[in-house]
């Protein structure tokens, strides 16, 4: 792996570089899915894997795990924060990828203001001038929470923001509930339906809107409350991993869903082979089988 606090302490004026000569690609290919890595987790201060509290803790382990997986064919690119994206880009593992920027990282986990999910990474003008993709906001909405509407108003700003630049805003919607230090996403069908109405209507235009959804009961009845394509969340799964790729199949069977974004089921897998899992997921979203590559 390069040196990157070399090139860093040395050579910053390279990131800048790099944006401008990344060779990019269309959003979406001839089947019209994307497969998408996640890596924004650590910027909330979320490190855990399952049981392990600080899986991610690693920069250089994590960066190798990210560029095994983008690697492998099938893989569309990656949501992460300008941390993560720039060591990336150094390292020429962004060429012919999507790049999606994330945008508000603010609610770390576990702090008092969680909910206070506010914009402290990306802009889109940021996201326009660096030729990256599109832009990914977390939207969680507490009811009892006055400072949702916060969130709510500079998340509408930053969809219209992007929609005037014609780039992707990946809106991740969650009904959530406070319990001391602790929140939690309600991710039963109706709270999920109830948030995705919300997140539609988000912005000045829904043109560029894409939705970002968990894996949830009844999700036919569930995506029957869009049009707008949307992509499933991978999230930390426990237990058999063959359950969650058989859940992703079958979601993957509707027609607004478009795709995967995947960060620690594929990153961190069970039985640590980052390639097979990364596979899986690419056979699921694209057909793209290991004998046929």
């Amino acid at each position: 792996m390069l040196d990157l606090t070399e090139i860093r302490a040395r050579e910053p004026q390279r990131i800048a570089q790099g944006w401008n000569e990344r060779t990019r690609r269309p959003l979406l290919g001839d089947d019209g899915r994307l497969l998408l890595v996640a890596a924004d987790h650590p910027a909330r201060g979320a490190l855990g894997v399952r049981s392990e509290k600080m899986a991610m803790a690693a920069r250089p382990a994590l960066l190798e795990r990210l560029a095994t997986a983008l690697c492998r064919p099938g893989v569309d690119g990656v949501l992460g924060t300008p941390d993560v994206l720039d060591d990336l880009l150094l390292m020429g593992a962004l060429e012919d990828k999507l790049v999606i920027g994330s945008m508000n990282r603010g609610g770390l986990q576990g702090a008092t203001f969680e909910l206070d999910d506010r914009f402290t990474a990306y802009t889109a003008e940021e996201i326009a001038d660096r030729g990256l993709d599109g832009g990914k906001m977390l939207t969680r909405i507490a009811l009892t929470d006055p400072g949702t509407v916060s969130t709510l108003e500079e998340a509408g700003r930053a969809v219209t923001a992007l929609a005037q630049r014609r780039l992707m805003a990946m809106i991740e919607p969650f009904m959530s509930v406070s319990h001391g230090d602790r929140v939690t996403n309600l991710l039963d069908p109706d709270n999920t339906i109830r948030s995705i109405h919300i997140a539609a209507g988000l912005g000045a235009s829904s043109a560029y809107t894409w939705l970002k959804l968990p894996v949830v009961d009844e999700l036919p009845r569930v995506m029957e409350a869009t049009t707008m394509p949307t992509l499933l969340l991978g999230g930390d799964p426990e237990g058999d991993p063959e359950h969650t790729y058989a859940a992703w199949g079958k979601a993957l069977e509707l027609p607004s869903v478009r795709g995967l974004v995947v960060g620690r089921a594929l990153l961190f897998p069970p039985d640590g082979d980052v390639a097979a899992a990364v596979d899986v997921a690419a056979e699921l979203v694209h057909g793209i089988s290991p004998s046929t590559r």
